[in-house]
């Protein structure tokens, strides 16, 4: 897909580092009646794919064994510009397929790269909660096919 507002289009090493960086994203899937869902997760970039994990099952799971086709966003900052009846902003949009990962030590560092991402201060903590409920989650992979990033940024 072509982005319309080709002005407003981040470069793409601007793109992958806000999706790094950010701290949440939305997971968009459809269901077997062709029902948008989407729901916002943690998540974790390493080696240029998008990791989540989950419970053993739920709606977005179903989703994904009926299609494994997704997108999935995310926002960093933005600010409503009233005076220019506007908004200042920065996002991704990522379309990709995801896959559940079944590497035992693939998971387990994505796992912890979770708590290097979100419990910093507490990574001993985390790994010993990791080996207690390991068995009751799934970690599950988006293969990014592209991403585009945009901005709009405004001069105070």
């Amino acid at each position: 897909m072509d982005m319309r507002r080709k002005d407003r289009k981040m470069e793409q090493g601007e793109a992958y580092d806000l999706l790094s960086q950010s701290s949440y994203g939305i997971l968009a899937t459809v269901d077997r009646d062709g029902q948008p869902y989407a729901i916002p997760l943690n998540y974790v970039v390493s080696n240029n794919y998008i990791y989540f994990h989950c419970a053993l099952d739920g709606h977005k799971l179903e989703n994904i064994a009926l299609n494994s086709k997704i997108c999935f966003t995310v926002v960093g900052r933005t600010n409503v510009v009233p005076e220019q009846f506007s908004t200042d902003y920065e996002s991704v949009v990522v379309f990709g397929t995801v896959s559940r990962v079944e590497e035992k030590d693939e998971k387990g560092k994505i796992l912890k790269g979770f708590v290097q991402k979100y419990s910093i201060n507490f990574v001993p903590e985390g790994d010993v909660y990791i080996e207690k409920a390991k068995d009751q989650t799934v970690v599950y992979k988006i293969t990014m096919d592209h991403y585009t990033g945009k901005k709009r940024g405004y001069k105070v």
